[in-house]
């Protein structure tokens, strides 16, 4: 198995980019499109524990678009073969002074593009 292929790195990278994008502008129909609509996709999140897609796309259309805004640093997309990618990142929001939070996401290629399959994220104290 080949561990990061440049041109698979570069395709996870943007679907990572399109999310990012998405998720501090508030762009609930990217956002629910780049999940994998399947009841097995998972998201733990800051506050919610959200099984299946339905449930995702729930906590999206629900969710309040202020205070979106963060900065990313750290971030490392590793892939696994053709078809396999986990993105990892770390994260600050001025709304949470000494936090930072975390993300993973599970990236997997289907015969329809790149979803993500299962998310954490989590906010800690900064050290």
């Amino acid at each position: 198995m080949e561990i990061d292929r440049p041109e698979v790195v570069a395709e996870v990278t943007a679907a990572f980019n399109r999310y990012e994008q998405a998720l501090v502008s508030n762009d609930v129909a990217t956002l629910d499109a780049i999940f994998r609509n399947d009841p097995r996709t998972i998201r733990y999140g800051v506050g919610e524990i959200l099984y299946g897609s339905k449930e995702i796309e729930a906590f999206r259309a629900a969710r309040s678009p202020v205070g979106l805004a963060r900065t990313l640093s750290k971030a490392v997309i590793t892939t696994y073969g053709r078809d396999f990618a986990v993105a990892s990142t770390l994260f600050h929001r001025a709304t949470s002074p000494g936090k930072v939070g975390r993300q993973q996401q599970t990236w997997v290629r289907f015969a329809d593009g790149w979803f993500v399959v299962a998310a954490h994220v989590s906010v800690i104290d900064e050290s």
